[in-house]
């Protein structure tokens, strides 16, 4: 017995001994590099969050190649390995330059060889935000425009368009609905940046692989993935996050944690964020000043005047959010994840609407959305077997169920009127990849969604309790259905050009019955049934002096959906929409031209142009209701529009981005976007934003970091303000011609963080140095004014 002890011991003491670890590290920083994959002709393994992996099992002979998305690869023999002990420094790639994409096919790309113009937001850019939403995430990317109607808002434009015109996907699943309008939405929040891995933005359609909705982009969102153990030992992490944001009371909580096997994995992500009234800058335009705001005493409303009129009283609100995933290898080809989000909120107030007037007093006591629920179950097969049809392939099933509601009550009322929606949404998604030739890549896929909507209204008296049935939203009980086919092939024509064609075929049905208890349709049946197909071209070029050239033309569409076709809503005050079962899909086609080059390492220069063209665009316009232009709606007599194929319109534009490394430590970023358009009238487009851009001095240590970050945002007169925003006065500034127009801004941000320990970071900033006041154009609520915003973040 004593023999087999010392045996099992030495046994033990041996493997110890010749297991050869080696470690990973930033070379400026000095900080473990987790997640760089390292492989040789026969093996290949992952660095822990530690940044060391296990190479005793390699072969001893040749080279060993070391990847990472955000460092310069490398390649090292084992006596170089042992001469270094093997202690390994990764130099940063600043430029990103061959950094791989996801969302162009769904498949991991080579950005360089991806015809559109693609941005991705990394996990170190992730981690070190300030960023209290998603959309204020993608603000920070600067290739997106966030519109805010309220605090908890954030409405991304992206070339000119918005709302559902801008698909949202989240771990491959999609988040549009059958519901989602045309005007702004909130929808982005629902996605908390801290269970982020990265995000990647397409700029311009995506309707090819993600069909109908990717007019503008996409924005494709990924959170935490399980990791398995490489080493034998169990993968394990933990990490705990708090923020403190001084403008609006911040204060943010989160957690998430990572433990894995061989063959089995769990992550999860747990996230909770207060927000208290936000305080505006001091310097500014007066005319967004909360001078009075609206309280109820002893069954009386009251206005009451504002002891801070830069305090945007009644904007504060609260969320919740949690991301579970678990993970199992089957076999080595044969991969399974299923993954649980969950995100509700507090009422959130429409900012925007609480400040309108009508006469003398407050138009409205009350205007808030009922808290925002979102529930996803998604189960992802993936199969990496190779046979005749594909070499990988994967399944992601899910099941979303949504809901929203819209509460109001006019000033002086006792009446107040409640609308909520439900939503049980089913898809399936089925995407492929196979190798045809050394030269040829193709991608193909199938899609279907089913949305089963609930819309109930009703009234109620909030001194008497009496409560009574109103008009839905939407036709309750109404179904969505859409199904399609996609293939891309990618084939190298040399070894500098290669060619992407693809080529999709969607067709969508929508089922509802009116109710005519409400109003007298002329139609009870509201049926669609339709379809669309869309493709594009696109040709890459990389020199071998890293010169890279890209060419593509695509169409993009947009189907109609529940929202278009049968919603009954006051868009604005006076105006009323109602069904209209008569539309068809509206398309885009689009030109784009990009160029970039890196110049050794030390300057990398991008420009990018575009040009679109939509055709049927689905727009509110004036409309008849038998034969009348006036129907009454909610007790006010309004005019009466509907969604209609009535215009076709143009949008063009640019963007330029420059990177310089001044030298080690300090690196320069500027970032420019243009836009501009018209419809057929020469009348403005409702989502182009104006001129904005941004320009950043980074500068990094091995323990210190900071970035000094310099805002701008053009102005939008009178002139150039489409005319829905014309008619909404209460938005904006005024002109010394007394009309709305949205003030050109500039603010100057500070941010900076400390690595404490191996373990712990410090973080701090001061967002709106100057205290400026200012309101991102159509947003309904102003910026924070000068914040002081303090975190820590712990990594274990």
């Amino acid at each position: 017995m004593i023999r087999l002890i010392y045996f099992s011991i030495l046994l033990l003491a041996l493997q110890y001994g010749f297991a050869q670890n080696i470690t990973i590290v930033d070379s400026k920083t000095k900080k473990p590099i987790e997640n760089v994959y390292l492989f040789d002709s026969h093996h290949s393994t992952l660095t822990n969050k530690d940044g060391k992996a296990d190479i005793s099992y390699f072969s001893g002979k040749g080279f060993i190649y070391f990847q990472h998305p955000s460092y310069l690869n490398l390649k090292l023999s084992h006596a170089k390995l042992k001469l270094l002990h093997y202690k390994i420094e990764l130099v940063s790639d600043i430029f990103s330059i061959q950094e791989v994409v996801v969302s162009a096919n769904k498949w991991e790309q080579n950005i360089k060889e991806v015809p559109l113009k693609v941005h991705r937001i990394h996990k170190q850019e992730i981690l070190n935000s300030s960023s209290q939403t998603s959309a204020d995430l993608l603000k920070s990317s600067n290739q997106v425009y966030i519109q805010k109607s309220q605090l908890g808002g954030g409405s991304p434009m992206i070339r000119g368009f918005a709302a559902n015109r801008v698909l949202l996907v989240l771990d491959g699943v999609r988040l549009n609905n059958a519901i989602y309008r045309s005007g702004n939405l909130q929808n982005v929040i629902n996605i908390d940046p801290n269970s982020l891995e990265s995000a990647e933005i397409i700029l311009g359609p995506g309707s090819i692989i993600y069909g109908s909705d990717a007019i503008g982009g996409v924005v494709d969102f990924h959170t935490i993935k399980p990791l398995y153990s490489t080493s034998g030992k169990s993968n394990t992490s933990f990490r705990y996050k708090n923020r403190y944001s001084s403008a609006n009371n911040e204060i943010m909580n989160h957690a998430s944690y990572n433990y894995g096997k061989e063959k089995i994995s769990l992550a999860g992500s747990v996230s909770y964020s207060r927000f208290d009234d936000q305080r505006m800058g001091s310097d500014g335009s007066d005319d967004y000043l909360r001078n009075q705001y609206a309280i109820r005493e002893n069954g009386v409303d009251k206005m009451v005047a504002n002891s801070d009129p830069k305090m945007q009283r009644q904007s504060g609100y609260k969320q919740f959010n949690l991301v579970q995933k678990f993970r199992y290898k089957a076999t080595e080809n044969t991969d399974l994840l299923y993954g649980f989000h969950y995100t509700t909120s507090t009422d959130i107030p429409r900012y925007d609407r609480l400040t309108q007037y009508k006469g003398d007093n407050l138009k409205y006591a009350e205007w808030y959305y009922g808290p925002q629920s979102l529930q996803i179950h998604n189960l992802q097969l993936v199969l990496k077997k190779s046979n005749s049809f594909y070499d990988s392939f994967k399944i992601n099933s899910a099941y979303q169920h949504y809901k929203e509601s819209r509460h109001d009550r006019k000033f002086d009322s006792n009446t107040k009127r409640n609308r909520t929606e439900r939503l049980n949404i089913y898809s399936i998604n089925s995407d492929a990849e196979k190798v045809l030739n050394g030269s040829s890549h193709l991608f193909w896929g199938a899609e279907i969604t089913h949305n089963r909507l609930r819309s109930k209204g009703f009234s109620d008296n909030i001194e008497t309790g009496e409560v009574a049935e109103i008009a839905s939203r939407y036709p309750d009980k109404s179904i969505h259905t859409s199904a399609a086919i996609y293939t891309n092939l990618k084939h190298k024509l040399s070894a500098q050009w290669v060619l992407n064609v693809g080529l999709r075929y969607s067709h969508i049905c929508i089922s509802s019955k009116l109710d005519n208890n409400f109003y007298n349709f002329p139609f009870s049946d509201l049926n669609l049934s339709t379809g669309a197909v869309n493709g594009g071209i696109g040709l890459t070029y990389n020199s071998e002096s890293d010169w890279n050239l890209k060419l593509n033309a695509s169409s993009g569409f947009r189907a109609p959906n529940i929202d278009d076709i049968g919603k009954v809503f006051d868009s604005e005050p006076g105006k009323v929409v109602v069904p209209n079962d008569d539309l068809k899909p509206e398309y885009i086609y689009n030109f784009d031209f990009n160029i970039s080059k890196n110049f050794n390492q030390f300057l990398f220069i991008d420009f990018n142009t575009f040009y679109s063209f939509l055709d049927d665009a689905m727009l509110r316009d004036d409309y008849t209701f038998h034969g009348q232009n006036t129907i009454v709606y909610d007790a006010v007599e309004s005019q009466v529009q509907a969604i209609v194929n009535t215009d076709n319109a143009k949008v063009w534009g640019a963007n330029i981005q420059i990177i310089a490394k001044l030298n080690q430590q300090l690196t320069a970023r500027l970032n420019w976007n243009y836009s501009d358009g018209e419809y057929k009238d020469g009348s403005s487009i409702r989502h182009i934003p104006p001129t904005f851009g941004s320009f950043k001095l980074d500068y990094k240590t091995r323990q210190y970091t900071s970035m000094l970050k310099l805002e701008y945002n053009g102005k939008m007169s009178y002139d150039k303000l489409a005319e829905v925003e014309k008619d909404k006065p209460y938005l904006y500034a005024k002109d010394k011609n007394g009309m709305p127009y949205s003030p050109d801004w500039f603010v100057v941000n500070w941010s900076s963080s400390y690595q404490i320990s191996k373990s712990f970071d410090l973080h701090f900033s001061i967002d709106n140095i100057f205290d400026k006041r200012y309101r991102p154009y159509s947003s309904g609520i102003s910026g924070v004014g000068r914040s002081f915003v303090v975190g820590i973040m712990c990594q274990i």
